[in-house]
């Protein structure tokens, strides 16, 4: 699994699944990066919805990266 997280706007999940897959919800207000080798999220932090491998709400492991 790569590195997922869902958009509090747009509802939207999105995956970076290798290195440099760039991802952006349909909205716009956040991204994903970097696949398994690194997680590298963007955005608002209140936009920003962090999920494990299996989808649950990962909270604990956010990350400060802003776009």
């Amino acid at each position: 699994m790569g590195t997922r997280a869902q958009c509090n706007r747009c509802k939207d999940i999105i995956e970076s699944k290798i290195v440099h897959d760039f991802v952006r919800c349909k909205c716009g207000a956040i991204f994903v990066d970097g696949g398994d080798e690194y997680r590298r999220y963007g955005g608002f932090m209140e936009d920003i919805k962090f999920l494990d491998d299996k989808g649950d709400d990962n909270s604990e492991n956010k990350h400060k990266n802003r776009s």
